[in-house]
């Protein structure tokens, strides 16, 4: 009994000090984001993410606002997203005749929730997104993850954290929420406003409700 005693006490403690240690990495990482600047050592690899419907066509014309330093782009949809790999591979064909180089992937992870997806079962699907986003984020090691608002973009952007906390690369988090949100976020946009290095809104009550968002006016 001694011996077990002993033998659980070292995995409590074991846990509690990398769980500490997890959470300051985790501190320093969301205190000192707005100090990281990618794209001052030449381009920007990004991680697009794209729902489908509204939130594929407002990315995609987000993306087409960028300049072409931000390259490669990966883009992550869900596996049962039907219509935003036809919008982006258009967009992306587009923006090759105007000079850009296609230096762009596709990826698919699970949907972390689908359309009225109880709450209960979106805990296992979220979880299961969160098992394929790391390792994809991992192997492709962006500077920057884009989002606006679809559920496939916490468990990236969570893999985006784990990244930076294990100190192999520091993965800078923008959210943009989608225009239709007036006078609220999105539970997307509810999560990410503590986690994202730079979180934009496209109405002015929404910077007043949420005093870190920044408020530039229409982006999309």
């Amino acid at each position: 009994m001694a011996l077990l005693y002993v033998v659980v006490s070292g995995v409590i403690l074991t846990a509690v000090v990398l769980l500490t240690v997890f959470i300051l990495r985790l501190f320093g990482i969301l205190r000192h984001g707005s100090e990281y600047k990618p794209g001052q050592k030449g381009s920007v690899s990004v991680l697009v993410v794209a729902g489908s419907g509204g939130h594929t066509t407002e990315i995609v014309r987000l993306m087409g606002s960028l300049s072409q330093s931000y390259n490669p782009r990966h883009y992550v949809i869900a596996d049962t997203d039907k219509m935003s790999e036809e919008k982006i591979r258009t967009f992306e064909a587009e923006q090759e005749k105007s000079g850009l180089p296609p230096q762009f992937t596709i990826h698919r992870i699970p949907r972390s929730r689908e359309v009225r997806q109880s709450w209960s079962s979106s805990v296992l699907s979220s979880l299961s997104a969160l098992m394929s986003s790391v390792p994809l984020v991992f192997r492709l090691q962006p500077d920057m993850v884009l989002c606006n608002g679809p559920g496939t973009c916490v468990p990236l952007c969570a893999a985006g954290l784990i990244l930076g906390v294990l100190g192999l690369k520091r993965v800078l988090i923008v959210y943009v929420e989608s225009i239709c949100r007036v006078e609220t976020l999105s539970l997307s946009g509810k999560i990410l406003y503590y986690f994202s290095d730079y979180f934009f809104v496209q109405w002015a009550p929404l910077k007043d409700k949420y005093p870190k968002a920044i408020y530039l006016g229409r982006l999309v």
